[in-house]
């Protein structure tokens, strides 16, 4: 299980910073954006991106 946990935030890893790597000028303006938005609306947005993600896996096991 550590294993698996181990590698499941390497990859968080190597996914979070391809975009930076590819364009970083639209990333930082993306986080900027992201920066500026009231608390509630990223909450929600973390928590689709938690249920989407829990969804996929489900499917995906």
């Amino acid at each position: 299980m550590w294993q698996e946990l181990g590698i499941a935030l390497c990859l968080v890893l190597v996914l979070e910073g391809i975009l930076p790597f590819l364009c970083p000028r639209h990333w930082r303006g993306a986080v900027m954006l992201a920066a500026s938005l009231p608390d509630r609306r990223l909450r929600l947005m973390g928590l689709a991106s938690m249920l989407l993600g829990t969804a996929l896996l489900y499917l995906l096991h």
